[in-house]
């Protein structure tokens, strides 16, 4: 299996959620009121999932390997805007927590922000993933041997099996601050 293989196969379970949050969004402004429950799983699935685990391979593994590389001007440009692009969902990620605290707090004028944000994201994430499955991830294992590619597929591997460990890390990590606030 080539190193995008794996990539492409986490991508479909994205168009899942987000496809989720594109009919969410659409409930939500049609009954007027926010289930911030999901939000809370879309935004635990899309930090640590699409984000952490997803898009740190890329970033971290696929897009450090491809730097060290002579690459072609329009491989450059497009991996810079990939990485432009995670940014932008990671900010709207935490502008849709951020919305969603104020519509828990009351704010009912928040519930318009959730569902624009939420369709943004859903907007987003299509396109995207297009841009990598289509038109930069296939040529760019050009660039790679067979060795080194078996090299980063053992990277993915494990970069995900140590995921787990390192969120419950964080978790533990977050409520021991906590505890400090309320002592």
């Amino acid at each position: 299996m080539m190193p995008i293989g794996p990539l492409m196969i986490e991508h479909r379970l994205i168009e899942r959620m987000i496809k989720q949050l594109k009919e969410r969004s659409r409930a939500f402004q049609k009954n007027n009121a926010v289930d911030t429950l999901f939000i809370d799983k879309a935004v635990d699935f899309i930090k640590i999932y699409a984000d952490r685990c997803h898009h740190g391979k890329e970033e971290g593994i696929l897009f450090h390997d491809l730097a060290k590389k002579e690459l072609q001007p329009e491989h450059k440009i497009v991996m810079a805007e990939l990485v432009q692009e995670h940014n932008w969902a990671r900010n709207a990620t935490k502008s849709l927590v951020s919305a969603k605290e104020k519509y828990g707090q009351g704010n009912k004028t928040a519930l318009s922000e959730i569902v624009k944000l939420m369709a943004e994201l859903a907007d987003f994430y299509p396109k995207h993933i297009e841009k990598e499955d289509k038109h930069f991830f296939i040529p760019c294992m050009n660039y790679f041997s067979k060795q080194e590619e078996e090299s980063m597929l053992k990277e993915f591997r494990e970069f995900d099996r140590n995921l787990v460990h390192e969120k419950y890390r964080m978790i533990v990590e977050e409520v021991e601050k906590d505890i400090d606030r309320i002592k």
